[in-house]
């Protein structure tokens, strides 16, 4: 079998969507004739844990440990609650404390490209002499975070490898980084260091369109799409909330806040009698509180039902009970190349999908071509009660339902298929 080296920050047990994707990878790349080998940190700070994705990581696997030195550690003795949301991606911009500012202001200028970039140099010399012990001629790099990808930079220029990398979400584009505070130099900084690498790698992948025309700009090396999906046989014979219910599973982080739905719920539980007897809004995770406060705002706090964050197979079950999925996204020309990961697995549902976000947002093309459910900006209020009346009569008469079609190149094992075929 070919070996393929993974360097990788998230890893089981780490909770949430980050470490989904490679997790799902290694479990289908030996049907396809490659042997995978890990290189994880070895006392990571994960801001979510889930222990029952140990339990997917296939037998036998090769998995090397380096330890890593993260200052999250020292941050949290300032403040624990505000170091573990900013090292989540929650990032507050309304009320921010002297303390939260400061944190936002070091973590941005003073850790470039990442707070993991004290991973980078030992990692290197720890991995020179592994890939020549186990004859890899091929890596990977996968992330955020992207001081991962230095790792795979200075392993190229050391050694004779092809290096491959993965970037799951963008970099100097992605939306948090007009919130870190950074100064012009520290911008030009990033700006240098994503150039560099995606013009040394021998070829980029990348999880949607914009995102890789994004790269196009920047690089001529070979950028191929190769999405998020769901690794799932479900049936679609669960039973169904008896309530008329909404439910958002996963982060409602700050900006993903479609208020144009609060509104629309609200005048509808006015205006309908039934509706305000049956519905039910379930937040299946963190919810920042801009968005809780927005909610209550609109007199929905005795129709919110608040889960903290749940295992992997927990939030599957959920999501087929559902009677509609909400997904959301923060209305910027930034984020219309995020594709949420947990698009392909409300897909596998079988739920209608309710999902709100920017202009010409790329998941759009996906559940219109897969017809899995409909699409709105933050400006739509008229077309999204009529959606909700229209899915709420189907409610009535038990026939909420939709006919998804060409999901299964979604599916985790054509995506490792199309993964194999870069390699």
């Amino acid at each position: 079998m070919k070996k393929v080296l993974i360097i990788t920050y998230y890893w089981p047990p780490a909770g949430g969507p980050g470490v989904q994707r490679w997790l799902k990878f290694v479990k289908y790349l030996r049907d396809f004739g490659v042997e995978p080998i890990l290189y994880v940190p070895e006392n990571p700070n994960y801001p979510i844990v889930d222990e029952g994705l140990v339990n997917e990581i296939p037998k036998g696997i090769k998995i090397y440990k380096q330890p890593i030195f993260e200052p999250y550690a020292f941050a949290r003795f300032l403040s624990s609650k505000k170091t573990k949301r900013i090292s989540s991606g929650i990032i507050q911009t309304k009320n921010q404390s002297v303390l939260e500012k400061s944190l936002l202001w070091i973590r941005g200028n003073l850790f470039i490209p990442d707070a993991r970039k004290y991973w980078v140099k030992p990692s290197v010399k720890f991995l020179s002499e592994l890939i020549e012990k186990e004859k890899i001629s091929t890596i990977i790099t996968t992330g955020p975070p992207h001081s991962v990808h230095l790792i795979g930079y200075q392993l190229k220029q050391k050694l004779a490898v092809t290096w491959l990398a993965d970037f799951r979400d963008p970099w100097t584009s992605i939306g948090y980084h007009k919130k870190l505070k950074l100064t012009n130099n520290s911008k030009n900084i990033h700006k240098k260091l994503e150039a560099l690498v995606l013009n040394a790698a021998d070829k980029i992948i990348v999880t949607s369109a914009t995102t890789k025309s994004e790269f196009e700009a920047i690089t001529q090396k070979p950028i191929t799409i190769i999405t998020n999906g769901f690794d799932s046989d479900y049936d679609g014979n669960a039973i169904l909330d008896t309530q008329f219910t909404i439910s958002h599973i996963g982060s409602l982080l700050t900006g993903r806040n479609p208020e144009n739905l609060w509104k629309v719920i609200a005048t509808l539980i006015k205006e309908n009698v039934a509706f305000k007897e049956a519905f039910q809004l379930k937040l299946i995770g963190v919810v920042s509180d801009d968005v809780l406060q927005t909610i209550y705002s609109y007199g929905l706090i005795a129709y919110v039902e608040l889960t903290a964050y749940v295992s992997h197979s927990e939030a599957l079950e959920l999501q087929r009970k559902s009677q509609i999925l909400l997904l959301a996204e923060i209305d910027s020309e930034e984020t219309k190349g995020i594709i949420p990961g947990k698009l392909f697995e409300y897909m596998a549902a079988k739920r209608p999908i309710l999902a709100i976000g920017p202009q010409n947002w790329d998941v759009e093309n996906i559940i219109s071509d897969t017809n899995s459910g409909k699409t709105f900006r933050y400006s739509e209020e008229k077309e999204l009660k009529k959606i909700l009346l229209l899915w709420f009569d189907s409610y009535k008469k038990q026939s909420l339902a939709v006919s998804a079609n060409m999901i299964e190149q979604y599916s985790r094992k054509a995506l490792t298929k199309k993964l194999v075929n870069e390699l």
